[in-house]
């Protein structure tokens, strides 16, 4: 009985250790990189996510940036779901938002997480990931702020994930939520004082 017990936490933590790591690979400072754009870190905002990406004005590049920083948080969730249940795709979901926001590989120095947490939460629970998704749109639409749109939608997923009643689903969105916020410690600030950049959806002249 203890040995059985034992192996499950064994295969537990083997699905964050699991998500940690695919949650790591900083995909849009390896794309960039094979572009030959240099460091994205060292462009805009320093920060490696889809959003800093699309500064260097590869639009490209900003896009397959943002699929596989989804991609690599739905993936590991789902390789856990196989492997450990739900339990383990819970764990694998928390793993890989640590991975992508705190990466071992650039001094625990990552991206903001927004869409990592959302590949998560439509892997781990796909109708609390699809009103994170439209929620980040009406926000987007309405405010014209990409990072208030991602604060509100991941704030309010723990309780959307309350109200369908999952409490290990809520607790990884408040997880998630808590981490997210804290990558946009500087961002929250400029928000406070009204100096966010909004987003700007005007066409350049021809």
């Amino acid at each position: 009985m203890a040995d059985g017990r034992l192996t499950a936490v064994t295969v537990l933590l083997a699905c964050a250790a699991l998500g940690y790591l695919l949650g790591s690979i900083p995909f849009g400072l390896v794309l960039t990189r094979m572009a030959g754009l240099g460091d994205i870190r060292k462009i805009g905002s320093g920060n490696i996510g889809a959003t800093n990406v699309l500064r260097t004005g590869r639009k490209g590049l900003a896009a397959a940036t943002l699929i596989l920083d989804s991609g690599k948080g739905a993936i590991a969730a789902l390789l856990a779901l196989v492997l450990a249940g739900p339990e383990g795709a819970v764990l694998a979901g928390g793993g890989a938002m640590l991975g992508h926001t705190f990466p071992v590989w650039l001094g625990f120095k990552g991206g903001k997480g927004v869409a990592t947490a959302l590949g998560v939460l439509l892997a781990v629970a796909w109708p609390v990931g699809a009103i994170a998704c439209l929620t980040w749109l009406a926000a987007a639409f309405l405010f014209r702020i990409s990072s208030l749109s991602a604060l509100t939608a991941l704030g309010l997923s723990p309780a959307v994930a309350y109200l369908f009643g999952d409490l290990r689903v809520a607790a990884l969105a408040l997880f998630i939520a808590v981490l997210v916020y804290i990558r946009h410690a500087a961002n929250i600030r400029r928000l406070l004082k009204g100096e966010e950049p909004r987003i700007n959806v005007r066409k350049k002249a021809a």
